[in-house]
């Protein structure tokens, strides 16, 4: 008697099991989601832990005069293990202009991870060069740092002219002279995308040692990008991309924005997309719609959740986020030049720890890490 009423609850167990995982889906809250990078935690004994400078000067070569290049705000900055250091390459803003302020790329770097010594000068500027049409004099602005296997940088960065937004690449052998190669849609479609809105360049890459080096997945890099959608593109070279394109001509998106959620009114590529054994994780940045979105969170919050994509196809989404990791809750990442804001660009490995790295309220720039145990 007493083994047929274990029998019994064990088979109500096993059909209970059975019904819960075939009812499962990547949208289910429920849903373990173990591939996910973290948790992060805030180093609130450092931050910010990298804030305007205005003592810092340098020569505009297109003003031709000395300014003080970042001592309005500092914020997205990219991140980079070399030679035992942590770098941020980031974005700085003076206060000059009729866009309140030109964008640079500052360097600093670290020997922790946590406290950081500038450079007295940006790296990667507005010049008198075949880019100031698309540069001045908005400026050059969020970074994101991948490098190949012969150890050459790729930066993608924002150009911005004031009226349009176009996403470029630049390269580096030492992370302080960088060499621009232009637009990186500028060959693309006989030039459709030349002239379009285009932003935020995230590279797929693995992690070697410290390293994040781009990955070739099916002979091709591949490159998540965009602002209010995140569409996807590929390259030979890490210079020249292509967008994907479905049959009609349109651009092919891995997510979009999600009603009532903190996601609700733009998405936007967050560090370099992580090749792993589950697959893809991907950070991404997103806004809260006033309209239609999260009612917990203040209208205009930019907050960050992960996806989960096909190791052997990109364009496959797995799983995704049903909430935000990774939202503004200090004073500094809720007051600023733009209030309530998290923007997450800069994630490196160092000494067994990730590191991540964010503009708070597009004014300063913080630091969370993920001690892998």
């Amino acid at each position: 008697m007493v083994n047929q009423s274990i029998k019994c609850k064990s088979l109500i167990l096993t059909i209970f099991i059975v019904l819960s995982v075939s009812n499962l889906s990547c949208s289910d809250s429920t849903k373990t989601e173990e591939w996910l990078l973290g948790p992060f935690v805030k180093q609130d004994s450092v931050n910010p832990c990298l804030t305007p400078d205005e003592e810092s000067t340098f020569k505009c070569p297109i003003r031709n005069k000395m300014i003080h290049w970042e001592e309005k705000d500092v914020f997205n900055a990219a991140a980079v293990v070399r030679d035992g250091k942590i770098y941020l390459l980031y974005r700085a803003e003076d206060t000059i202009g009729k866009h309140a302020g030109t964008s640079r790329i500052g360097i600093a770097e670290s020997t922790d991870g946590l406290n950081f010594t500038t450079y007295p000068e940006p790296v990667l500027y507005p010049d008198n060069d075949f880019m100031k049409k698309y540069e001045w004099e908005g400026g050059c602005e969020d970074p994101r740092i991948v490098e190949d296997e012969r150890g050459i940088y790729y930066m993608t960065y924002t150009a911005w002219n004031g009226e349009l937004a176009r996403l470029c690449v630049g390269t580096s052998s030492d992370l302080k002279q960088w060499n621009k190669h232009g637009l990186v849609f500028d060959k693309a479609g006989n030039g459709k995308y030349r002239d379009r809105w285009s932003k935020s360049g995230s590279i797929i890459c693995e992690l070697k040692g410290n390293r994040l080096v781009a990955k070739k997945i099916d002979g091709k890099y591949w490159m998540y990008w965009g602002e209010s959608d995140i569409y996807i593109a590929t390259s030979d070279d890490l210079i020249n991309w292509e967008p994907l394109e479905d049959e009609n001509g349109e651009l092919v998106y891995l997510i979009s924005t999600r009603r009532n959620k903190f996601d609700s009114q733009l998405v936007e590529p967050g560090p370099p997309a992580l090749l792993t054994e589950e697959g893809i994780v991907f950070i991404y940045n997103s806004k809260n719609s006033a309209l239609y979105g999260d009612k917990s969170l203040p209208h205009g919050t930019y907050a960050a959740g992960q996806v989960l994509i096909d190791r052997n196809d990109p364009t496959k989404l797995i799983d995704r986020t049903e909430n935000y990791f990774f939202k503004p809750e200090r004073s500094y990442e809720m007051t600023g030049q733009v209030n309530n804001v998290c923007f997450l660009e800069g994630l490196v490995f160092f000494q067994g720890t990730w590191y991540l790295y964010y503009g708070t309220a597009d004014s300063k720039i913080a630091v969370a890490v993920y001690k892998v145990e």
